[in-house]
């Protein structure tokens, strides 16, 4: 968590890295800083680590594979400012790579690009950053904006370039913290320890975190009655944009829960009962993103894009079935592709589905059985097509669900007001005759004088003599019940209409 608290406090900077093999990176700044005095073992368990350097600290949130930092987004934790992508020159950008910088830019945080083990001989990074460039990670160099380092995790060449250049990138990003506050963070793990009951894992995100404070993590709350640093020292206090450890709580938060300081114990403790009370029900099956669910997204403006991740059996399809998607291009709304890979659908394409609100779209290819049930449990559907015509029918059909139907008015009869009656626990009614089409029990309408609008309602009763009737056709008598419209006189004209939806076509862009 990149930050920069106020000046009694030291600035102190987070980053990310999302890539095998990236541990190496890790050990070596851990071994490298002095300031700490040694190895940090809060690494090994948390995946969180600080080191100070001269021009400022910096927090690192190691996510020990692309499932972790999925998970995380997809529980609503965005608690890295910096993607540091470690990319090994000789094998250049894998599957993994791939994946990682989907989730980077699902996450919307800028990325710096450290290719390591460039002290081999031949070492090269081109073939590296042409590859990135192809998944639209273009670096400085190449004409682009992202920053990127050559490095050597094991001799440490241009590892303090790539510190100097992720405290710069922060000095751009200029996060804010205010350590005064009453703190607030994540849950970054927790577990249940002999000796200390349920502990968590937290990084503060703002305010400071003091041993005392009654916090609250999701359905779990309690005191804090002890703080511990990444060395397993202790500590009274955890400063914004720093990791620590706190017990006392009375149960085991989630990885990904946001925790916060509140007034007092009991507050705590009604909101983490009410919490608890709400996670009972969603132990039912999740809503899962349907064209309906997106259709009211929508509506309300959180969405204009019909997010997709997108599988397929082979490169030539993928690109085909990729080109044919990216080329529905329309004025209103659009499907967005924010992953796309070959082979069957896994449990981190759902992970990155249910995190995005997306629909996993399968081109000959099918979902594992760990992804089937991880897609149940987290509301996401997964639909699977052989022929592309269908799937390129289906996605339209779903884009045009989407859009507000185009609604039109039809006037479906006039009547005259001849009479009015007054009914004994029913109010006024409206003695008429149909002049035009027919009047029809619940329709829409309009009550004009002398060509003037008077109101707006609905026919809430009609009848024919003494009959209750559903309709009533021109040139006949009736008695009209208005809803809505209550100061209606003889001689007043209504008239009757329908409003008709009709789905509206998509048009491309011309």
């Amino acid at each position: 968590m990149i930050r920069r608290p106020p000046r009694s406090t030291p600035s102190n900077s987070s980053a990310a890295s999302d890539v095998y093999k990236r541990q190496t990176l890790l050990d070596y700044i851990r071994e490298t800083n002095v300031v700490s005095g040694e190895a940090g073992g809060i690494t090994q368990r948390i995946g969180a680590y600080h080191i100070e350097t001269p021009n400022g600290n910096i927090t690192f949130i190691d996510t020990p594979g692309h499932y972790a930092f999925t998970t995380m987004r997809a529980r609503g934790a965005q608690v890295t400012d910096i993607v540091v992508l470690v990319v090994d020159w000789k094998d250049g950008v894998m599957p993994q790579t791939e994946e990682a910088i989907n989730h980077a830019k699902a996450a919307g945080v800028p990325i710096i690009v450290a290719v390591n083990k460039m002290d081999l001989p031949g070492a090269n990074a081109d073939k590296v950053l042409r590859q990135l460039a192809d998944h639209n990670i273009v670096v400085e160099d190449w004409g682009g904006d992202h920053l990127w380092v050559a490095i050597s995790a094991k001799t440490g060449e241009g590892v303090d370039k790539l510190l100097e250049t992720i405290l710069l990138l922060s000095s751009t990003i200029e996060p804010k913290a205010n350590p005064d506050k009453r703190a607030r963070g994540v849950i970054l793990e927790a577990a249940l320890e002999k000796g200390r009951g349920p502990t968590a894992t937290v990084l503060v995100q703002n305010g400071t975190m003091r041993v005392g404070d009654p916090v609250l993590a999701g359905a779990a709350c309690g005191k804090i009655r002890g703080i511990f640093d990444e060395r397993g020292k202790k500590i009274k206090e955890i400063l914004p944009g720093y990791p620590g450890k706190i017990m006392g709580l009375s149960n085991l938060p989630n990885p990904g829960d946001k925790i916060t300081v509140v007034e007092d114990e009991k507050t705590a403790k009604g909101t983490a009962e009410k919490r608890s009370e709400a996670l009972k029900e969603e132990l039912a099956p999740r809503q899962i993103a349907t064209l309906q669910t997106l259709k009211e997204r929508l509506e309300t403006g959180e969405i204009k894009e019909l997010e997709l991740v997108l599988k397929a059996d082979s490169h030539g399809t993928m690109e085909a079935v990729k080109d044919l998607i990216e080329n529905m291009d329309f004025p209103e709304v659009k499907p967005k592709i924010i992953h796309y890979g070959i082979g069957d659908i896994t449990e981190s394409d759902v992970l990155l589905a249910s995190a995005s609100n997306a629909i996993i779209i399968g081109f000959s290819v099918k979902p594992g059985a760990v992804a089937k049930k991880t897609a149940k449990s987290e509301g996401v559907q997964i639909r699977t097509y052989k022929v592309i015509y269908d799937l390129e029918d289906e996605i339209i059909a779903a884009l045009e669900g989407l859009l507000e139907p185009e609604i039109t008015e039809e006037v479906i009869g006039t009547a005259e007001i001849r009479a009015i009656f007054k009914v004994s626990k029913v109010g006024k009614i409206a003695g008429c005759k149909v002049t035009d089409g027919n009047m029809k029990r619940g329709a829409l309408v309009r009550l004009y004088r002398e060509g003037e609008l008077i109101g707006e309602g609905k026919i809430s009763s009609l009848k024919h003599f003494k009959d209750d009737v559903k309709e009533v056709t021109k040139g006949n008598e009736c008695g009209i019940g208005l809803e809505g419209i209550y100061n209606f006189a003889k001689g007043d004209v209504i008239e009757a209409f329908e409003r008709i939806e009709t789905l509206r076509k998509l048009r491309p862009k011309k």
